[in-house]
């Protein structure tokens, strides 16, 4: 993280291991850098607790090729959503050591390799919903934390998900992913006494209107301890639940 990295700049400082130049060479990247056409805020992960996610829609092969580049230069972790195959596999051919994952749309590259923190459980509703499970699943590990999927238990077989009830009550945070007429999330607040975070999904059949009927549903939810992120939002209910699942340490560490 980049919290870190400048701890260790100031900690090299004070014991004389470098000089007040390379100190400042390390840390010149406040508060920005301006490519022209985008400016990329390399110390979000201070103010912010997690790193820049790049949005990928809008954004030219050229440019993602830039982004990539200017990050991985100075050893930053990566994430760039909604990415389209052909974008993204000319991004991958200039850099082989990334990832992408066809089914999130999402490139990634975590260089850090850090103990997971806490334990997140995502649980989706159907098969249709993995596109979003696996945006979030992706975005809270590169978070640090630890994180459990649990598939296919919506409320057509509420049967299902009975035996997964020990697993969703060891969570610290959930994240439910759900189209059609998105009642998981409150299905599983009225079983479980931890924060949910509901993620509408624009899988369905017409009245489901790409997402605003589970997305209604979720917002008059009768349980309590729903909170709800935009239609489609895996990466959205990734950093609320991240930032849920690393508070309490983060709060003691200030105290």
């Amino acid at each position: 993280m980049m919290r870190e990295k400048i701890r260790k700049v100031l900690e090299a400082l004070a014991q004389g291991k470098m000089t007040q130049e390379e100190a400042e060479e390390a840390l010149s990247l406040a508060p920005f850098e301006d490519l022209g056409f985008a400016r990329l805020d390399h110390h979000r992960g201070i103010r912010k607790h997690f790193p820049e996610v790049i949005y990928g829609p809008g954004k030219t092969e050229e440019e993602l090729i830039k982004i990539t580049e200017t990050f991985l230069a100075k050893k930053l972790s990566l994430l760039i959503t909604r990415v389209e195959s052909q974008k993204a596999q000319a991004v991958l051919k200039k850099f082989p050591e990334l990832s992408y994952s066809s089914r999130a749309r999402l490139i990634y590259h975590l260089p850090e390799k850090r103990e997971p923190k806490g334990y997140i459980l995502i649980a989706c509703g159907g098969t249709a919903d993995l596109p979003v499970v696996e945006e979030a699943r992706i975005c809270a590990e590169a978070f640090g934390n630890r994180v459990e999927v649990i598939v296919d238990v919506g409320v057509a077989g509420v049967h299902r998900i009975v035996p997964e009830l020990p697993k969703l009550r060891q969570a610290r945070v959930i994240i439910c992913v759900a189209g059609m007429e998105g009642a998981l999330p409150s299905l599983v607040a009225g079983l479980i006494d931890v924060p949910i975070i509901a993620v509408p999904v624009s899988a369905g059949y017409g009245a489901n209107f790409q997402g605003l009927a589970p997305l209604l549903t979720m917002l008059n939810s009768c349980a309590a301890g729903v909170a709800v992120v935009n239609i489609d939002n895996g990466f959205g209910a990734a950093y609320m639940a991240s930032l849920i699942n690393q508070l309490p340490e983060r709060v003691f560490s200030r105290a």
